[in-house]
C-alpha cells in the first residue's frame, strides 16, 4: 500500500478515453451510482465544484427521482472492481428502461454490460489497488463524460504539483495520538466529503472504527454526548481546520474545542494546506491514507485487504 500512496499523484496522467461515444447523447446532469470507493470522486468533485450538477445514488436500482429527471440525465454506472451488485442492479435498471447510461470500472461484468450493449464506458486502470485509493482515476474518468476539459487540465498538473511523501511524517504523528483510540472527524460543511473520506480511510486502512461530523449541526447535538468519563478516553476528535470556513464556524470549532478540553476529550488540529481546492482536497486524501497505513502498522494488521468486507460479500452471495 504505502507504493500507491507514494505514487498517487501519477493517476492524474491518466487520459481517460469515452470508448462507445458516438452512442452518448446531451444530458443535464449526471446521476452516479457507486459503492464504497467508487463514488468518493463523485464527491471529492463536488467538494471541488460546490454546485456541481452530480447526484450520488448508494443503494440497489434507481433512486427515487421523478421519470422526467432521470431521463434528462446521465447515469453512470461506477464501479471499480465491476463487480458490485448494487451497482450492477442501477445498470440492469437503468438500460430496462432506456435511460441514459455509462460506465466508469476497470472491467468485470459491468465492462462487459457496457461492451455488449453498445453503452458509453471509460475503463480506468487495473493497477491492482483498492478502490479507496482510486480517486484520482475516477475523477479524471466523471470530468471526462461532464467534458468539463478546464478541470482536467487543472487535475493533471497535481500530478507535479502534490509530492506524497511530503505528507508521511505529519501523518506519523497524527497516528500517535490516535493508537489504541476511536477517532471520530470533524469539518466544516464546506469539507463534509474529507471528512467522510478520512472516515472510511480509518475503517478500510487501520481496521478501526471511526464517525465524522460536520460543523454547525453537531453542536445542536453530538457535542452533548461527551463529559461521562467511561466514553471521554475513547475517542480523539480531528478537527480539520480550513483557514477559508466562515468565520463563525471557525468560532464554533475553537469553543467546541474549550469544552472538549474542560470535559477531557483528546483532540487534535489538522490543519488543511494552503493551496488550490484541488490541491487542498487530494492533499487532504493523502494525508489520511498515509495515517491510516501508519496506524495500521502500529497495530500489526494487514493496511490493503479487508477480510470483514469480504467475507459478508461471500455470506451475501451464499443466501
Amino acid at each position: 500500500m504505502e507504493e500507491s500512496i507514494i505514487k498517487f499523484n501519477e493517476q492524474f496522467s491518466f487520459e481517460a478515453e469515452i470508448e462507445n461515444a458516438e452512442y452518448l447523447k446531451d444530458f443535464d446532469h449526471i446521476i452516479l451510482c457507486g459503492m464504497g470507493g467508487s463514488h468518493l470522486a463523485a464527491d471529492l468533485i463536488k467538494t471541488i465544484k460546490p454546485g456541481i450538477d452530480i447526484y450520488v445514488h448508494k443503494d440497489y436500482g434507481l433512486p427515487p427521482y421523478e421519470e422526467d429527471f432521470l431521463a434528462r440525465g446521465l447515469l453512470i454506472a461506477c464501479s471499480y472492481s465491476g463487480n458490485t451488485e448494487e451497482t450492477l442492479s442501477f445498470f440492469d435498471e437503468a438500460y430496462k428502461r432506456d435511460l441514459h447510461l455509462g460506465v466508469i470500472t476497470t472491467g468485470g461484468k459491468l465492462l462487459e454490460k457496457a461492451d455488449l450493449n453498445n453503452v458509453p464506458y471509460i475503463k480506468i486502470p487495473n493497477s491492482g489497488i483498492q478502490p479507496r485509493q482510486a480517486d484520482g482515476y475516477l475523477a479524471l474518468a466523471i470530468l471526462r463524460f461532464l467534458g468539463d476539459e478546464e478541470a482536467i487540465a487543472t487535475l493533471n498538473l497535481l500530478e507535479e504539483k502534490i509530492n506524497p511523501e511530503s505528507f508521511k511524517e505529519v501523518a506519523e504523528e497524527i497516528a500517535i495520538q490516535l493508537n489504541g483510540k476511536i477517532p471520530i472527524i470533524y469539518s466544516s460543511n464546506r469539507n463534509l466529503h474529507i471528512a467522510y473520506n478520512w472516515k472510511i480511510t480509518f475503517n478500510e486502512t487501520a481496521k478501526v472504527p471511526s464517525f465524522y461530523n460536520v460543523f454547525p449541526e453537531l453542536n445542536h447535538n453530538e457535542m452533548q454526548g461527551f463529559g461521562q468519563d467511561v466514553f471521554n478516553n475513547t475517542f480523539v476528535v480531528i478537527f480539520l481546520v480550513d483557514e477559508n470556513d466562515d468565520s463563525r464556524v471557525k468560532r464554533r470549532m475553537e469553543i467546541t474545542k474549550e469544552i472538549y478540553k474542560e470535559k477531557g476529550v483528546p483532540f487534535l488540529d489538522v490543519h488543511l494546506e494552503k493551496v488550490s481546492r484541488e490541491e487542498q482536497v487530494f492533499s487532504a486524501i493523502i494525508l489520511a491514507d498515509w495515517a491510516a497505513l501508519s496506524l495500521a502498522k502500529k497495530q500489526d494488521i494487514d493496511p490493503e485487504n479487508v477480510p470483514t468486507i469480504e467475507d459478508f460479500k461471500k455470506r451475501l452471495a451464499s443466501n
